[in-house]
């Protein structure tokens, strides 16, 4: 019988299950955490963590890492490899990459900070074989992927023709299904679409001018779907005018016409734009904020944009065509699959005496600060589009640490920090809020039932941070990582690196949806449904990848 292992004298943060600060002891099994043994030869190794911090491994919500966006930003910066390679042997192995980094790269920089789950936002179901592929090419991290609706001809066509809700529905269940997904994601309702057909912008009630339908319907058919399914996390939604000054009216309205319908609002940041000053731009925070708190329907991410180099990718094709121009290096790609959907891609660089990139950095941090509820609210950057995944330590220092928050202020452009409140906002996190907002809160968002938490029961991800009042040195670098009880990080290093999971939901559907489908691509498309469908093999493969199927329950 495997022996279990024992972690004594930690500092327990296990919000699932109200834990703040305890000292407690976990011990971990093969099939994840057990009670305490009556009989203590059960345990084969103990590690004393007296003065460590003890979570759940991290769970990212939103990060771009498989997929064609993803793909095609690692070909157009080389520069970027080569600037961040990696020279590592056989197990781990050499990658390279620090706004693209390659697949191993990003499995071992997320396992080395302490995180083993991250989700892709933004996966084509006629690209989903290739994601897939990506993904189960990163190793350790647990992932899974939310497929892009809303911008597709045959949705719009069915809600242009008055369909039946329920088809809809079916028509949502189906594409989940084919394409071994986790959530329904929609960009730019319609938007993508429009851009198509010449049109540069499209309000939340303006007409795509080749269906007759707005953003709002689009977004209230999918909303209603979702929720009727019953699918663990509700509608993923990157709004309209993504990156627009005065965009913060279009995120109040579209936050009215959910109408109460569960959501999530995605890399907020992108659109919390004012348009007052002399710049015609200015921080719609404050706005932001007060409707998120009053609408307990809804949860949002952040997107925080931090200094340096990155790379933008986005299925928003409309906007980043806009911002193609402003391209650092001076280069971007644009992209269409089947006339269904595309993405772009734009290198870009934050800078700190930029007057926008400063107030945009702000801004970040102001939503995070006002918001109340820590568990309807997730850390990120986008993954790449704000900044790299690897600057979540700096971004948790900012939130914990007023004086070093301030210190930071006070170096970007200065009518930046003069536009701003962020210097009159007091709040500091604590390491309970920091564990719902990158562990318990993500896990009930996505309905991850073992993941998250720290209970007996849970899967036995835990991370041992070695408790420092640097926050940002103490969050780079665990002194241990388990992944389902197996030591995979030693003092920062990696020691092991298993394979994780794919997690997807499989709502039931009317099984008739697939002929109106399999005419509609005879007629217009250039492929077969079953030749997009990803079976459960093609991840499994062999039994070198798991697929994990969630609950879901269809409501009335």
């Amino acid at each position: 019988m495997a022996k279990l292992t024992a972690l004594h004298g930690g500092r327990v943060y296990d919000p699932a299950n109200g834990v703040n600060g305890e000292i407690r002891s976990i011990y971990l099994g093969p099939n994840g955490i057990v009670p305490a043994p009556a009989d203590p030869g059960e345990i084969g190794a103990s590690h004393d963590i007296s003065g460590c911090v003890v979570m759940a491994g991290g769970i990212d919500i939103h990060t771009h890492i498989g997929g064609g966006k993803v793909n095609l930003a690692r070909m157009m910066l080389p520069e970027d490899h080569a600037r961040d390679a990696v020279a590592r042997g056989v197990h781990p192995r050499m990658g390279c990459g620090h706004a693209a980094p390659s697949t191993f790269t990003v499995g071992y920089r997320y396992a080395e900070m302490g995180y083993t789950a991250c989700f892709e936002p933004a996966m084509l179901l006629s690209n989903a074989r290739q994601a897939h592929l990506e993904m189960g090419d990163t190793p350790i991290v647990d992932k899974g992927a939310y497929v892009l609706l809303g911008n597709d001809d045959l949705l719009l066509r069915m809600l242009a023709g008055k369909a039946d809700p329920a088809a809809v529905r079916d028509y949502i269940a189906w594409t989940l299904d084919a394409a071994q997904a986790m959530a329904i994601k929609v960009v730019n309702p319609g938007g993508i679409n429009a851009f198509k057909f010449n049109q540069r912008k499209l309000d939340l009630d303006e007409e795509n001018t080749a269906y007759g339908l707005t953003p709002r319907q689009i977004l209230l058919a999918l909303a209603e779907g979702i929720h009727t399914l019953g699918l663990p996390h509700p509608l993923h939604i990157h709004g309209s005018n993504l990156g627009v000054p005065g965009n913060l009216d279009t995120t109040l309205q579209t936050i009215q016409a959910l109408e109460g319908l569960p959501a999530h609002l995605t890399h907020i940041q992108f659109h919390a734009y004012g348009t007052e000053g002399d710049r015609k731009f200015s921080s719609g925070a404050a706005q932001i904020a007060e409707a998120f708190n009053r609408s307990p329907n809804l949860s949002m991410d952040i997107g925080q944009i931090l200094f340096g180099q990155t790379v933008t990718e986005s299925g928003d094709s409309m906007r980043q065509y806009a911002g193609s121009a402003f391209g650092s290096p001076k280069k971007s790609v644009l992209m269409d699959i089947e006339c269904d959907a595309g993405c772009g891609v734009v290198p870009f660089r934050y800078r700190d005496k930029n007057f926008v990139n400063a107030l945009q950095w702000a801004i970040g941090l102001e939503l995070f600060l006002l918001a109340d509820d820590p568990w309807r609210l997730f850390l990120t950057t986008d993954h790449p589009n704000g900044a790299p995944f690897t600057s979540y330590p700096h971004l948790i220092r900012l939130l914990m640490d007023r004086s070093f928050r301030n210190d930071m202020l006070a170096t970007i452009n200065p009518d930046a920090a003069a536009a701003s409140t962020l210097a009159s906002l007091t709040r500091e996190y604590s390491l309970y809020e920091i564990a719902i907002l990158t562990r318990a809160g993500p896990a009930r968002s996505l309905g991850l039932e073992t993941l998250g938490h720290l209970g007996v029961g849970a899967r036995g991800d835990v991370t041992v941070y070695t408790d420092h009042p640097d926050r940002e040195r103490m969050f780079q670098r665990p002194r241990y990582v388990f992944k389902a009880g197996e030591m995979i990080v030693r003092d920062g290093e990696l020691v092991a690196s298993p394979t994780g999971a794919t997690h997807v939901v499989k709502p039931a559907y009317d099984r008739a949806i697939e002929k109106h489908i399999a005419d509609y691509y005879q007629r217009f498309m250039t492929v077969r449904p079953n030749n997009l469908r990803v079976a459960a093999g093609e991840i499994e493969d062999d039994g070198r990848g798991r697929l994990v199927v969630h609950h879901t329950g269809r409501r009335v």
